[in-house]
């Protein structure tokens, strides 16, 4: 891995999950384990149930801590509590304290990558251009799901919202990142799902953007390229570089 110095090189930085990492597919695996394993068909219907209740409140409650309105242990607290809380279990408090960690442990051993993530990842170091993880998620797992996945020997910096306690898309994310990295605004290019966190935060901070959008999330923002999976990411990269667009 890079240490951080200044280097006259341009960066592709990268989400991690669902960018890189297939973060829906590997939650699912994990999510099903402990619905076998605690035998939570006592509370609902079918596992399908189980984890569309906890994608519903997990959705919700990162939205309010991407955007500072609650914090991580709220978070953590929260996520596995309320959707056993909404079936009436006795015991919502006390397995919703013990998910969050199992569930974090689990995840991390889940090694299912976004098709082409490998191949990108390769691809933009072929082209002279350094490659940067930056994620809002946590630091007791996402460092474990990079080095369990493979990603790891083609990741030369991973910059996490954990870091300095600020998430994207707060600006100083994207400068604290610059600074990691010994780049300006004008070497980095982010490429993520999501297009509020990622891609917003990145055209604040004054960088080129490509957004990941695989599911049609119908939110573009202006002027910000649209790649439908990995394979056409590096069509939009090269253009910035073909160009001369400083990125």
């Amino acid at each position: 891995m890079e240490t951080s110095r200044s280097l006259n090189r341009d960066i592709v930085w990268l989400d991690l999950d669902d960018t890189l990492w297939d973060f829906k597919a590997n939650s699912r695996v994990a999510l099903a384990g402990l619905y076998a394993d605690y035998d939570l068909a006592r509370w609902f219907g079918s596992a399908d149930e189980w984890i569309e209740r906890y994608e519903r409140h997990n959705h919700a409650l990162w939205d309010r801590y991407n955007h500072a309105l609650i914090t991580k242990d709220e978070l953590m607290s929260s996520r596995f509590r309320l959707p056993l809380e909404d079936v009436g279990s006795p015991m919502a408090a006390e397995l919703g304290a013990r998910f969050d960690g199992e569930y974090l442990d689990r995840l991390a051993e889940c090694t299912r990558l976004v098709d082409g993530a490998i191949d990108l990842l390769e691809w933009i170091k072929s082209r002279g251009m350094m490659t940067g993880v930056l994620s809002n998620g946590f630091t007791e797992v996402q460092h474990r799901k990079i080095r369990n996945s493979g990603l790891a020997p083609l990741v030369d910096f991973t910059v996490l919202s954990d870091d300095i306690g600020i998430n994207k898309p707060d600006v100083r994310l994207y400068r604290h990142a610059e600074q990691v990295a010994g780049t300006t605004a004008a070497q980095c290019i982010m490429v993520g799902d999501n297009p509020d966190t990622d891609i917003r935060g990145a055209v604040d901070a004054g960088w080129k953007a490509v957004l990941l959008d695989r599911e049609n999330c119908g939110e573009i923002p202006h002027g910000v390229p649209v790649a439908k999976n990995l394979v056409d990411v590096r069509v939009f990269i090269g253009e910035f570089q073909d160009t001369g667009a400083e990125v």
